[in-house]
């Protein structure tokens, strides 16, 4: 395994294609938490964001042949098929998952830390989070998309326009209007607190 820990990700993936399973799991620990973060935000459900995620690894292990370094990272490759799954799924099975207790356990670190804005107390913290959890899955898909890829898992607008399969200028326009849309939404939840937070909401897009 120690080798496997030094190699790249292409050449884990040649070792997979020549039957060596250790390489599969090395790939697995290095790329199963974003992918799972990416389609638990896309889809506020524990149970789908797993299901997708064990559904990319099995694409991986059969047609890893197709993935191209050219054109970005396997992270980015590995997140482009779950967003093709989540897709799938929300559209054969017309699902909206609001966030509900399983998106309480303890899927709070790593992806909701870069939500909270100033030191808050442990309750206002879940709160915050879990506003801002809804407003994002409130969010029109191709708005809701850019949100997750660069502000939540902050890749490069370059890989998130592969994934999207579109412009880099596209990315940049969408994600402008996507935190637009995404600050009225919490203004409106906050509006009857009379409280500053469309400013507090907005440092942690910027």
């Amino acid at each position: 395994m120690a080798a496997h820990t030094d190699s790249s990700d292409r050449e884990l993936l040649q070792s997979l294609q020549a039957g060596d399973e250790g390489a599969l799991s090395e790939l697995y620990r290095r790329s199963q938490q974003s992918v799972y973060r990416f389609a638990f935000q896309m889809c506020g459900s524990q149970t789908v964001a797993e299901d997708v995620t064990q559904e990319v690894f099995m694409v991986l292990l059969k047609e890893g042949h197709s993935f191209d370094p050219a054109r970005g990272s396997l992270n980015a490759f590995l997140i482009g098929v779950a967003r093709n799954h989540v897709l799938r799924r929300q559209r054969r099975e017309r699902f909206y998952v609001a966030m509900s207790e399983e998106a309480q356990s303890g899927q709070d670190s790593g992806q909701t830390t870069l939500l909270v804005a100033g030191p808050l107390d442990e309750l206002s913290r879940r709160e915050r989070i879990e506003t801002i959890r809804r407003a994002v899955l409130a969010l029109p898909e191709k708005y809701r998309e850019v949100v997750v890829l660069c502000d939540l898992e902050e890749l490069p607008y370059v890989e998130a326009a592969e994934i999207l399969q579109c412009a880099v200028g596209t990315v940049r326009s969408r994600l402008h209007r996507a935190r637009a849309l995404l600050l009225e939404k919490l203004r409106l939840v906050h509006e009857p607190e009379s409280a500053p937070v469309t400013t507090r909401s907005a440092r942690c897009f910027a």
